[in-house]
């Protein structure tokens, strides 16, 4: 699209004509992944809430619209930016968030087609230059925005999705990779002594970081690790009962002065916001099959593998066996609309959804007992703050390193043995002891994940709650910024 096309767009969005009071706008610009893109709705519903003196702007783009407009409150302006094409075209029409890639093969021209949003968003914060914004909280992948932002004399908190955890253990291989063979736990400069990873666990994209022929690395390289790290701050989701041990570490990888704000979960920071999306929206009906559940507290078992990781046939169809054997309800959210189970699934016994799971309401229900999930850290957070139990499967990314947090320092799940990416299925059998293991909230080890559980779920509400570490760091984030100028 022409640049001149572009602008009208741009200001076709925004405008509202009125002149703007300085240093009370704020601007988020989400990465156009589900995972990333939610808990930046939330971030933005929170700021809605609990500070509305200031003006709150979501950049996104002509495919993105509905699904952001529906998780807003109409307090929240919405800025639409054409989606880029590359030449010769490489994407798909309409193709504008990962999940909706035909093939995961087409990420990295993904992520190139992101790049090129650099000059609209560059237009869109020119059109702000008489009364510019407090601040520009955005995605790491959209690396861009940082030299935007400074351009116009603006901030940039730059956003992960992940946790201080994952994140220090992340920035910390890439600086000092692991050598030695062997599968033995090692520790990780800069962090705890008490932690240690195993070399499987590595996240795929920092273990082949060097790798020049590899275009994602290529891409975080020349694209989001130099202006991620001289970000003015980082806006984490997550809170400090079960990540404040890393943030340090963490911070320590940033310029001087630049703090980690630990202000999650997101989703519980919105406060009282009538919510509009999962909660509201279940075209499956999965809230009213557990209700006919509710008579056996916690007897049923929710899967979930996220909206990006392929699992194989062959692997869906060891845990579709055991989950028929275990006699255990279970409701099972299935991304893949060709596989078919391979038993018979009475509709008392199972539900397989291949549309939409309202999975927050999912894991609060009293019916639902343990989850299997591929621990993506916007699973992680809502798991825990239902107070559920995990079986960790990590599927891709830093998966297995979330996984560990969950596992190793919350206490509050148990792990598959297979190593993130080997393409290994994981038996049946393994699957049974496993699950049996989350599932059992007589025995010792159950009892014990359901009482960490328990205490993660106390400590994310009271986290968010007034006085609580998540708000005050919120109310001290936008204090600090007003502050800077």
């Amino acid at each position: 699209m022409a640049a001149s096309a572009n602008r009208a767009a741009v200001n076709g969005a925004a405008g509202s004509g009125e002149p703007e009071a300085s240093r009370d706008h704020v601007i988020i610009f989400p990465f156009m992944a589900k995972g990333h893109t939610l808990p930046l709705l939330h971030f933005a519903a929170a700021l809605s809430v609990h500070h509305k003196s200031l003006r709150v702007t979501l950049v996104t783009t002509p495919a993105n619209l509905a699904f952001a407009r529906r998780r807003l409150p109409g307090s929240v302006h919405l800025v639409v930016l054409p989606f880029p094409s590359l030449q010769p075209p490489l994407l798909p029409a309409g193709v504008e968030s990962t999940d909706a890639l035909p093939s995961m093969s087409l990420y990295p021209a993904f992520l190139r087609a992101t790049a090129l949003l650099r000059e609209p968003f560059a237009e869109f914060m020119a059109s702000l230059s008489s009364s510019p914004p407090l601040v520009v909280v955005s995605d790491f992948f959209l690396g861009f925005t940082h030299g935007v932002a400074s351009d116009a004399g603006v901030r940039r908190v730059v956003f992960h999705g992940m946790s201080c955890f994952s994140m220090a253990i992340c920035k910390s291989l890439v600086v000092s990779p692991h050598v030695g063979g062997g599968a033995a736990p090692f520790h990780v400069s800069r962090m705890p002594e008490h932690v240690t990873i195993t070399p499987e666990e590595i996240p795929p994209t920092v273990a082949s970081f060097a790798d020049p022929d590899n275009p994602i690395a290529r891409f975080m390289i020349e694209n989001v690790e130099s202006t991620d790290v001289r970000s003015w701050g980082v806006l984490v989701n997550s809170f400090a009962a079960v990540d404040g041990d890393y943030v340090a570490s963490f911070e320590s990888f940033y310029q001087p002065g630049a703090r980690a704000w630990l202000v999650g979960p997101l989703f519980l920071a919105s406060g009282d916001t009538p919510e509009r999306d999962e909660e509201n929206d279940d075209p499956e009906g999965c809230l009213a099959w557990l209700d006919e559940r509710a008579s056996r507290p916690g007897s049923v078992v929710y899967v979930s593998f996220g909206t990006q990781a392929h699992v194989a046939d062959e692997q869906l169809d060891e845990l579709a066996r055991w989950l028929v054997r275990s006699g255990h309800p279970f409701l099972w959210a299935v991304r893949s609309n060709t596989w078919s189970p391979p038993v018979d699934v009475g509709p008392d016994q199972g539900r397989v959804v291949r549309g939409w799971v309202p999975q927050r309401g999912v894991l609060a229900h009293e019916a639902v007992g343990g989850f299997v999930s591929h621990c993506g850290w916007n699973s992680v957070m809502e798991s825990l703050a239902a107070g559920k139990p995990v079986l960790a499967w990590p599927m891709m990314a830093e998966q297995a390193l979330n996984a560990r947090h969950v596992v190793d320092v919350v206490g509050a799940g148990v792990k598959v043995d297979a190593a993130v990416g080997s393409g290994a299925v994981v038996g049946s059998a393994e699957v049974e002891e496993k699950v049996r293991r989350v599932m059992d909230a007589g025995g010792e080890e159950g009892r014990r994940m359901r009482t960490q559980a328990a205490w993660a779920q106390r400590a994310a509400r009271s986290a968010v709650s007034d006085g609580g570490t998540s708000r005050v760091a919120l109310q001290k984030l936008i204090g600090d910024l007003q502050e800077s100028y």
